[in-house]
């Protein structure tokens, strides 16, 4: 039965977070050191990353106005945005955000700068496929900046919300998880479908007993 040689591991990207999330991280990006390196942030950090070819045009005007309300109705959020280098983005985020205070746009970052941003923040808004599944590791809320995705798993555990492209309905999702503590901590504290970050051992052990190197039976994940 094929079904008895199938082991469920997790996620490998859970286990690489382990390696790259450093206490006091020293940030590579200009923008970003002069933000975080030997500073305390007082207020609560967004990371925002838009730049999927669905999105261009009105979707991505409609979530960057979303984004500009959000931090006009909030004092204390900032906002740091790794803008994408497809033209369409950039014109349209410098459109939308250019002069505004307490939103940083940076050049796209490497994955420590990027896995230290994610640990950092107070929550995630992206239309990023692999951001879906590192932020909630860190136990950071994330609200889907797309009408679908192809992880709905992380939206069924309660670690996500698919809030579409529309301004109204970001700003809603967006000022529940601000001012509703209890909702942010319930997607807080979700179980997370994609790992505990120890794919690669399980990986190990399933290989060693699938060739015969090891009789112990390989142990599998499972979400809490």
């Amino acid at each position: 039965n094929i079904v008895d040689n199938v082991y469920v591991t997790g996620n490998t990207v859970i286990d690489a977070l382990q390696q790259t999330v450093e206490k006091d991280y020293r940030f590579r990006d200009a923008t970003l050191g002069a933000l975080f390196n030997g500073q305390r942030r007082r207020g609560r950090l967004i990371l925002l990353t838009a730049h999927r070819r669905e999105n261009l045009g009105g979707p991505l005007e409609s979530i960057c106005q979303a984004v500009r309300r959000i931090v006009l109705d909030n004092g204390d959020v900032e906002v740091v945005f790794p803008v994408h280098p497809n033209r369409d983005v950039r014109k349209a985020v410098q459109a939308a955000f250019d002069g505004l205070e307490r939103v940083y746009l940076t050049e796209p970052v490497d994955v420590w700068d990027m896995h230290n941003l994610m640990d950092a923040c107070y929550m995630v808004m992206t239309d990023s496929g692999g951001l879906q599944e590192e932020a909630p590791a860190l136990g950071k809320p994330v609200i889907v900046l797309r009408r679908e995705t192809e992880r709905p798993e992380i939206c069924d555990a309660g670690k996500a919300v698919l809030a579409g492209t529309d301004e109204e309905d970001i700003c809603a999702h967006a000022h529940r998880l601000l001012h509703d503590q209890n909702a942010y901590r319930a997607m807080q504290k979700a179980a997370n479908p994609y790992g505990d970050g120890k794919a690669a051992p399980r990986i190990v052990q399933a290989i060693l007993y699938w060739a015969g190197l090891s009789a112990e039976k390989p142990s599998e994940f499972m979400p809490r």
